[in-house]
Formats: C-alpha cells, sequence, structure tokens
C-alpha cells in the first residue's frame, strides 16, 4: 500500500518501537502466568498509567489479561482493529510507543491518531505476538499483555535495542473497533459517467481498474472528486479507519502506481488524522461505506516535497471502494 505507508512515515507518525525488531515477528503464545503485579490505572478510552514494581519478575510466557471487557464485535485474525495503546519497559518504564502521546484534539485539531491494522498482517507499530493477542477480545474491551522480550519477540529482537531477552516488556491495548471484511470486496452498482474534465474509470472485477486521463486536459490545480457509485452505508468520519479497495495511476503518464489488489486486497487506514495523504482525508472524510469514489489530487494534497515517495511532482488519480469503517 505504497502511498498511505509513505504517509504515515512521513506525516510525523506514532513513536514507534520498531528500534526494537529486526525484522517483522509472527506466530502468537499465552497460557504464562506472571509475577510482575503491573498495575493499570485509567478506564477504556483514557490513557492508562502502567505501574511496575523495582522487583517485578516477568513472565518468560506471554500473558494476557483483560482489564475491561467490551460487549462490540469480537477481534479475530484477519478482522481489522482500531486500537489504541501504551506500552513501556517493566525495569526503567522506557516507553514502547503509543497512540496517547498525539492529543492533537486537545489542540482543536480533530481526533487523535490511532493504529488502524489488520490482525495476522505485520506492524510496524507493534511486535507481533503482541498484536495478535487482540483476537478474541470484543470491541471496547481494555487488555494487558507482558512477559519478556524474549516471549514477545524471539529472535526477531534488536540487539542495539539496549533491550535484553529477559527485561520485562508491557502494552495496554484498548480495543475500539473491529470488523471482519472479506479481502476480496469491491462495491456494486451502476457507475455515474465522469464529469467534465475527470479522468474515466472502467471497473475490473478483482483486478486493479482501468483508469484513462482526458486527452489534452491539464492536470487541476486543486483537489477533484467525484461518487461514481453512491453507497447507503455508515457515514465515514474523521478518526475512522477506513477500510477500502483502492487503484491509483498518475496523471501525467496513467501509469498505475498502486493498487490493493495488487497486495491483500481490502486494507484499511485511519482517516482523517494525516494519517494518509492530504487529497484522502479531504475528499474521503464524510463519504459512504458502499461509495465508488474519484479523487484527483493536485501535489499539493499529496507527495509535494516529499522526493523519496517518487511522486512528489505528480497529481494522482485514485478511485476508492468503500467497503468498510472501523
Amino acid at each position: 500500500m505504497n502511498h498511505t505507508k509513505n504517509a504515515r512515515r512521513l506525516a510525523a507518525a506514532l513513536a514507534v518501537p520498531v528500534l526494537l525488531l529486526t525484522a517483522a515477528a509472527c506466530g502468537s503464545e499465552d497460557g504464562g502466568s506472571s509475577d510482575a503485579k503491573v498495575k493499570v490505572e485509567g478506564k477504556f478510552g483514557e490513557k492508562p498509567e502502567i505501574t511496575v514494581p523495582k522487583d517485578a519478575k516477568p513472565s518468560d510466557k506471554l500473558v494476557v489479561k483483560t482489564l475491561t471487557e467490551g460487549t462490540g464485535e469480537k477481534a479475530e485474525k484477519g478482522s481489522f482493529v482500531r486500537l489504541d495503546f501504551a506500552g513501556q519497559t517493566m525495569k526503567d518504564n522506557k516507553p514502547l510507543g503509543g497512540t496517547w502521546a498525539s492529543q492533537d484534539k486537545a489542540a482543536g485539531k480533530g481526533p487523535r491518531r490511532q493504529m488502524v491494522q489488520q490482525l495476522g498482517q505485520p506492524s510496524q507499530e507493534m511486535p507481533a505476538k503482541v498484536l495478535d493477542a487482540v483476537a478474541g477480545h470484543k470491541a471496547g474491551s481494555r487488555i494487558e499483555v507482558e512477559g519478556t522480550a524474549k516471549a514477545l519477540i524471539g529472535d526477531q529482537l534488536n540487539p542495539q535495542a539496549g533491550v535484553k531477552p529477559e527485561d520485562g516488556l508491557v502494552w495496554v491495548i484498548d480495543v475500539v473497533g473491529a470488523q471482519k471484511v472479506d479481502a476480496k470486496s469491491e462495491v456494486k452498482g451502476e457507475q455515474a459517467k465522469p464529469e467534465a474534465g475527470m479522468p474515466e474509470v472502467k471497473p475490473n472485477a478483482q483486478k486493479a481498474a482501468d483508469i484513462t486521463i482526458p486527452k489534452d486536459e491539464k492536470a487541476p490545480g486543486d483537489l477533484k472528486e467525484q461518487v461514481l457509485i453512491k453507497g447507503t452505508g455508515p457515514e465515514i468520519k474523521a478518526g475512522d479507519g477506513l477500510i477500502a479497495q483502492y487503484t491509483g495511476v498518475k496523471w501525467e503518464d496513467g501509469k498505475k502506481f498502486d493498487a490493493s489488489w495488487d497486495h491483500a486486497g481490502a486494507t484499511a487506514f485511519q482517516i482523517g488524522t494525516g494519517s494518509v495523504v492530504q487529497g484522502w482525508d479531504k475528499g474521503l472524510v464524510g463519504k459512504h461505506v458502499g461509495d465508488r469514489v474519484e479523487l484527483v489530487i493536485p501535489p499539493k494534497l499529496g507527495y509535494e516535497g516529499q522526493a523519496q515517495s517518487g511522486l512528489d511532482k505528480n497529481t494522482l488519480v485514485f478511485v476508492v471502494d468503500i467497503v468498510g469503517k472501523v
């Protein structure tokens, strides 16, 4: 997911514990018991305060504790989830990333950035075994995941991170939302003809769309958008995790540079929080599940100034099927 990965990386993102990891870990284990007596204060939806006794002895197996039992949809492997989390080391309370630090909401800048992720897919924000522990818990739940670095990260522990295999780590995770969506989902319905100056979109079942740039038409200087198919699902609000299929091409040469269909299919990201390019945030908040939306995004609302993206001078054309939200 080229455009969203780049945007997350470049947009003053979460403090992520990538230094802990040498590669994405996988697999899960459970069933350990803990003598660490970690204390967690605060309710679901509030920043947790984590206190660890100085003599805490972490479990050598991954331990999961349910602190609050939710009543929403259950997260399963393959589910899309929206999470708040805080992590820290046990012996010196060194932070391991989290979502609570970005309190933009207090400054009147909209919702706080949260983690939106598909369970079972690698994450840059959390070790795989810790993320896997979310499976089986309902939206509205707060869980605690703890254990030694060896138990939680294993062979992927980066020796340069300053954390030893026997050191204890703890995460507190709020399952804000969970939604299961078929990876091959796509929007159905009669498609509107392109408005004047808009590229033509030819959908292809289970494949990237064909997008044809209008001949002899200058790229627009501002965001252009058109709802090609009008859905009847819930509205997408700032802060939601938007689940979508998409195809992206460059206006300049019409060449495709990315499509969800070329990867694992339906993918998710948080909308309206600066986690993706501005053109997506501006063009997709307020749309509905079931919509097919065409966006023409000028460089100033795309990757202008971000040469490493390879798209910094391009006007981007996307067709986006909104197949769910979390």
